[in-house]
Order: structure tokens, then sequence, then C-alpha cells
């Protein structure tokens, strides 16, 4: 009997998450995806498949970056990314949340983008 890995659901969730869920240019995509380490967010148009703009806790710009993937570093991503979307005339975005449950660092992600003023 084999087993499957959570790895593997959350693929398999995500998938079916990106059957619905499309970036055009009018409203991209923001994409989140999290490792052990690292926090990464991303806008996308998906009709150029095209990265619009993006941040992560692998850069410098943020203040602080611990090397975690914790609700205040997802929260520091969420104003990063909100701040350059807003920079680039992105006011609107479609949030995708990578097969990753709705809760703990995704919120943490989502809110603070929303705080920062993008809508979804």
């Amino acid at each position: 009997m084999s087993t499957i890995s959570r790895k593997t659901i959350r693929e398999r969730i995500h998938r079916r998450i990106r059957k619905k869920v499309a970036g055009t240019a009018s409203r991209p995509r923001l994409a989140v995806h999290f490792s052990n380490r690292h926090v990464y967010a991303q806008i996308i148009d998906d009709e150029k498949g095209v990265t619009l703009c993006c941040a992560s806790t692998v850069e410098k710009a943020l203040p602080n970056p611990a090397k975690l993937s914790n609700c205040e570093t997802a929260e520091q991503v969420g104003k990063l990314v909100a701040e350059r979307a807003l920079q680039a005339n992105i006011s609107q975005v479609v949030f995708d949340r990578g097969g990753f449950t709705f809760h703990g660092k995704v919120k943490a992600l989502a809110e603070a983008a929303r705080e920062a003023g993008l809508q979804f």
C-alpha cells in the first residue's frame, strides 16, 4: 500500500484551483508559495505568461529578512508585493493560494496585501 505525500496532495489541489483561477491584464493573479525557509509572492498575467512584479524573503529589500517562513515574514512580503503592484498601476488582483489552506501564513500575506492597497 502506497501513501500519498502532503506535497502531492497540495499539488493536486493547486491544479484544481488553477483550472478556475487565471490572471488577465486587467486583473492579474497573485500567486503565493511557501518553502520551509522562504516566502514567495508573484503577480502574474497569465494571458501573456509574464510576471509583472514579485517579492520574496530571498531579496535584500525586506527590512529584516528572517530566514524563516512564518506569519511575520509573510506579512512583510505581502506589504512589499502590494507596494510594487501599486507602483506598476495594478490595484486589483485574483488571489491564488497555491493549494495551501487559507490560514496562518497565507492569510497573513493576503491581509497585509489588502491593507497595503490591493483589492481581491
